[in-house]
């Protein structure tokens, strides 16, 4: 693990973003699917009108809401994995905690445009998001379920703030638009089991196409100011918690929200 993997951290720190191609074994990613194919399924029925308007993701799959337990208990059982948890580890430090998951899919109409975002520009003014770039940390672990167009990303921009031209295209001013490309743009296209490990102040966006199914798994530094986000019926109980190997993420933000 620690070999094959060994520029992880490096490589995250210095452009915001890594690939490691094939993470998931086939056995796992027909598994993940079935259950985040459920889940969509579901979701769908009572959320058709936000689908037709817009929707592009969904949230909150370890929740009790659209999966029984045993469906859960397989994704509380990935999310907690020696695998998965040492790259959360490895990007995190001793003490990661587990915030989120969520479903990237196509959006209903076609011809919807994508968009150039950072994560915190919903919830932060354009000062708290330029300070919001020296920490604490959220990191996306998108898990490619099938193959996918991938991400638009400008690289190194989660430490980097905006160009004047990337302000403009992410905040639509001054005749620019959020799909606007731009200059510095990189896309990393997926391949079905790949994991793409990005952190959440990265100017991004998603590509639409293929039918995508990307399942992200969001980890954080255990900050309360982010752990308030965070789900109480998204984590495990007692009894869930004891089929799996490495709970630790879950523990950490079940002791923020107590």
């Amino acid at each position: 693990m620690e070999n094959k993997h060994h520029s992880v951290s490096p490589d995250y720190q210095r452009q915001g973003f890594v690939v490691i191609d094939g993470f998931l074994s086939e056995q796992e990613r027909i598994c993940l699917l079935a259950v985040v194919n459920d889940f969509h399924q579901q979701w769908l029925v009572k959320n058709s009108e936000f689908y037709a308007e817009r929707a592009i993701n969904s949230a909150y799959l370890t929740a009790s809401t659209y999966l029984n337990d045993t469906q859960r208990q397989v994704l509380f059982n990935f999310i907690g994995s020696h695998r998965v948890m040492a790259l959360a580890y490895a990007l995190l430090g001793e003490q990661p905690a587990f915030m989120n998951t969520q479903l990237f899919f196509d959006p209903a109409n076609p011809n919807q445009k994508n968009y150039w975002h950072r994560d915190a520009q919903y919830h932060l003014s354009l000062d708290e998001q330029r300070a919001a770039l020296a920490g604490p940390q959220v990191l996306h672990f998108r898990f490619a379920l099938v193959d996918e167009p991938g991400l638009d990303v400008i690289p190194a921009s989660h430490i980097n703030w905006d160009t004047v031209e990337e302000l403009d295209v992410r905040m639509g001013n001054n005749g620019k638009a959020p799909h606007h490309d731009l200059s510095h743009q990189q896309r990393v296209p997926l391949k079905a089991g790949d994991l793409m490990i990005f952190s959440a102040n990265l100017i991004h966006r998603g590509i639409y196409g293929m039918d995508r199914r990307a399942l992200d798994i969001l980890f954080c530094d255990p900050e309360p100011g982010i752990l308030k986000y965070a789900n109480p019926d998204c984590l495990p109980n007692a009894e869930q918690k004891l089929q799996i190997k490495d709970p630790t993420a879950f523990s950490i933000t079940q002791s923020f929200l107590n």
